[in-house]
């Protein structure tokens, strides 16, 4: 099978080291197809200089070729089977009417709970959209939703075995949609120390909560990548996922990352179908869902309890669960099948 893995124009590199969505699982997705015994190849230009010369990179958009074109003879005469791309590309008529010229299935994992697509964008069978939970699922129930767990990997990150951590740790951007602020405070109720890792993205959320995140209990790392973030994972006790009332959290890629880590996850929930609820299981974590109208006291209360929970599970079956479940080869079949 030839499979033409496509980059997305976006401010991060390909494979990315660090934070991002669409770009470690596009990575991930290369990574499997080559577990697989695919033959991927990378299309477009911001992939990385320094992958080596085993991958082939082709620096082309689909967008910027013609039908007819030296460009376009030369892509549909190496006979893609499939191309994997980022979900807005199958709704941009350009890259759309190159992909259809070129006979290939198309699939695609929906990282954003708003972007809207054409109504002909997908037909669940030569052009797939897969969502990661129910919720989603719903919210793109027009364009035939495959549901499906997505995979992400960033640059030079593998997982070694787990080990018994200590203290919490909570990864992503720092603003209101991700509310680490809720992880903080439960942390403080538990009487436990908790890493905070990730950009801050909104500077009137922080300074709101600045006397919790200036506490003591609190360690600020910033953005990690590569080992480093891999062994933040690895050596928390329990990582803590929260998100704010009015957030649809699309498909995060810190449950696989946590999980094959070994890292059990506590999880804060507020409505059934979520990420939070695809992602874990009873042998990798615990969720708490709460009423929207509960005020963050209680929220922070009940997720203490569930952190507490969390902790109980064991890292090494934590670890064997999570490599099963977040494994990349099996998420490229996955793609690859037509249903």
């Amino acid at each position: 099978m030839l499979v033409g893995v496509c980059d997305f124009p976006g401010t991060y590199a390909f494979p990315p080291h660090g934070y991002g969505g669409i770009e470690r699982w596009l990575w991930a997705a290369a990574l499997g197809g080559r577990a697989a015994g695919a033959d991927v190849h990378l299309l477009g230009p911001a992939w990385r200089n320094d992958l080596g010369p085993d991958w082939q990179r082709h620096p082309v958009r689909l967008e910027d070729i013609k039908t007819g074109s030296t460009a376009f003879k030369a892509l549909r005469d190496s006979g893609y089977d499939l191309l994997i791309v980022g979900h807005e590309y199958p709704s941009l008529r350009a890259w759309r009417e190159c992909a259809d010229a070129l006979g290939c299935d198309v699939a695609t994992f929906q990282h954003s709970p708003v972007f809207r697509h054409d109504e002909d964008a997908f037909d669940g069978i030569g052009r797939r959209l897969y969502c990661y939970s129910q919720q989603m699922a719903d919210r793109y129930r027009l364009h035939a939703p495959i549901l499906e767990l997505a995979v992400h990997a960033g640059w030079k990150e593998q997982e070694p075995d787990s080990v018994l951590g200590k203290n919490l740790v909570w990864v992503g951007r720092v603003d209101e949609d991700k509310s680490p602020h809720l992880a903080v405070r439960a942390a403080q109720i538990l009487g436990r120390r908790i890493r905070v890792m990730g950009p801050v993205f909104g500077s009137e959320y922080f300074d709101r909560h600045r006397a919790l995140f200036s506490a003591d209990h609190v360690e600020w790392t910033g953005e990690l990548g590569g080992a480093a973030k891999t062994e933040a994972f690895r050596n928390a006790e329990v990582f803590v996922y929260t998100y704010s009332r009015d957030y649809v959290e699309a498909g995060a890629a810190v449950f696989g990352e946590a999980l094959r880590a070994g890292t059990p996850v506590a999880g804060l929930a507020w409505s059934e179908g979520t990420c939070v609820q695809a992602a874990l299981c009873e042998q990798t974590g615990r969720q708490v869902v709460l009423d929207p109208a509960v005020d963050d006291e209680t929220a922070a209360q009940a997720l203490a309890q569930v952190i507490k929970e969390a902790a109980e599970l064991p890292h090494r079956g934590v670890q064997e669960v999570g490599l099963d479940r977040f494994n990349a080869e099996r998420h490229f079949e996955a793609l690859a099948r037509r249903p």
